[in-house]
């Protein structure tokens, strides 16, 4: 209860990024440490409290625990808190401790891992070395207690988690401390987060464990700032051209609206009511023009609360819903599952919808509009990360100090990737079709649009980088003509490598 009182459940596990989720590059998980078989990957005692250490074979030793060093998952559980009394005394003194941080939480703070840990083992003699254990030894304890509902332990869990990479990492993470939420400031809300900074350290032990590595995606892009975000050097890169049998994309960069009225959304100009008119107009008329599902991104939650909540004070949802149903994300997975399903039965009557989602949410990360589910996808604005953030801030200066990576830089690629990922969900086979419609008139500056991946970039026109609506909705009308012709997806040459495409590969 302490825990959940203080916030620590509430943002200083999730929002800083901590336990096995911070870590693990595919976004799942990590929290079974178990084998292929079922067994427990932990230090465990035989009947005379002698260690005993589980050996797991065929690379499983590595699967089971990807982000911790070798040398501890092979090490022994210290004595001290082998016997569950010992280690539940740990425990205590560690919720004790972080209950104090919070309740004395004043001002913002930013520590590295030695010094919360020098501070913690002065008032609770506590030891790096044990900490790095608390995460198997708690889960140990809990399947020897055969408890099967969890859900109560996770505040205990999230602590484990917090200690094991706090004892185990001296570099690349920081501990952050914020009394309140920067959105309310005044309203105490203390949280303590573990932040990873570094994120080499996710694939160290890939590239530690394995030969060869290939690394691969739709939206790396620049490729030469990869390598020196995960700190390491390539053999050989390269970009590949998509093979289409039609030119079946077509994005373009939206900078003006039908009043001539530049569109974008920096923040000193995002709340221009001429701004919110222009953006619902746009929506208004692909709503008529485009058939069957569009799909909007915004850059946050609150701009979408904000720009939905004057559309409906103005009339413009209504006029949106003359032509198509509407359906938006929240913040609640089961709110946004069932908008997403009834927004799939719309588009399958053929009534059509729109989705409004917000990039670097749920929808952008793994949702698929293949086919008649995305025609259309709108990125209103560039998706910066909010840039006050103590977490941000942390790592744009590790980033600064240890890779020289310059913060305009590392942000500009970040936001554009974010992008480019939005508005690929509408390509997922090369049967699909659909327009790309960056709106924002930073798009048009060349240090923006040169991040976007090279097969955007090849499919975007120079008569396509600076329209107003009115001149959009031209592009609209003879893209979807023209996609609406038959074509022969067998086109040799063009959906598949020609033989003379392929030796030109090989001399490569």
């Amino acid at each position: 209860d302490g825990m959940k009182r203080g916030g620590m459940e509430r943002g200083g596990m999730e929002r800083g990024g901590m336990g096995r989720r911070a870590l693990d590059g595919s976004g799942n998980d990590n929290n079974d440490d178990r084998d292929s078989s079922g067994n427990d990957n932990n230090n465990e005692e035989d009947g005379n409290n002698n260690p005993i250490s589980l050996q797991l074979v065929g690379g499983e030793e590595w699967l089971a625990n990807p982000v911790l060093p070798e040398d501890v998952v092979n090490e022994s559980v210290p004595g001290n808190m082998r016997r569950a009394e010992h280690f539940l005394s740990l425990l205590s003194r560690l919720v004790s401790f972080f209950r104090d941080k919070l309740a004395d939480a004043r001002v913002i703070s930013t520590v590295a891992p030695p010094l919360f840990l020098a501070e913690l083992q002065a008032k609770m003699l506590v030891d790096g070395k044990s900490l790095r254990f608390c995460y198997d030894r708690l889960s140990s304890l809990l399947k020897t207690l055969q408890v099967v509902n969890t859900d109560e332990f996770t505040p205990i869990q999230l602590l484990a988690d917090f200690a094991t990479l706090l004892g185990t990492y001296a570099k690349g993470f920081a501990v952050i401390t914020e009394p309140y939420d920067e959105r309310m400031v005044g309203v105490p809300d203390p949280v303590i987060q573990l932040s990873c900074l570094d994120a080499s350290l996710a694939m160290r032990p890939v590239f530690g464990k394995f030969q060869s590595v290939v690394i691969t995606s739709g939206t790396l892009s620049p490729l030469r700032l990869y390598p020196r975000i995960l700190d390491f050097n390539p053999v050989a890169i390269q970009s590949f051209e998509m093979t289409l049998p039609r030119n079946c994309i077509c994005p373009v960069v939206l900078t003006r609206g039908s009043d001539q009225m530049p569109l974008s959304t920096k923040f000193d100009e995002r709340e221009n009511p001429n701004v919110i008119h222009n953006y619902g107009m746009l929506l208004v008329e692909l709503a008529a023009a485009i058939p069957d599902g569009i799909i909007c991104f915004f850059v946050s939650y609150r701009y979408l609360d904000f720009i939905v909540t004057r559309w409906h004070a103005s009339g413009i949802l209504e006029k949106v819903l003359g032509h198509k149903l509407v359906f938006i994300e929240t913040q609640d997975v089961v709110e946004t599952t069932l908008a997403l399903d009834s927004f799939r039965r719309a588009c399958d009557s053929g009534r059509g919808a729109v989705f409004l989602s917000v990039a670097r949410g749920k929808v952008a990360e793994g949702i698929d509009f293949d086919r008649h589910y995305g025609r259309a996808v709108v990125m209103f604005g560039i998706p910066y990360q909010y840039t006050l953030s103590r977490v941000l801030r942390a790592r744009l200066e590790f980033l600064r100090e240890k890779f020289q990576i310059k913060e305009n830089d590392y942000l500009t690629f970040d936001a554009v990737r974010q992008a480019a990922q939005c508005v690929g969900r509408v390509i997922r086979s090369k049967s699909d079709y659909g327009m790309m419609i960056f709106a924002d008139k930073r798009y048009q500056r060349h240090d923006k649009r040169d991040k976007l991946p090279g097969w955007i970039t090849r499919h975007l026109q120079e008569a396509h980088m600076n329209l107003s609506t009115d001149m959009l909705m031209m592009v609209v009308q003879k893209f979807m003509r023209s996609m609406a012709q038959p074509y022969d997806a067998g086109q040799i040459g063009r959906s598949l490598l020609s033989a003379e495409a392929v030796a030109a590969l090989e001399d490569v």
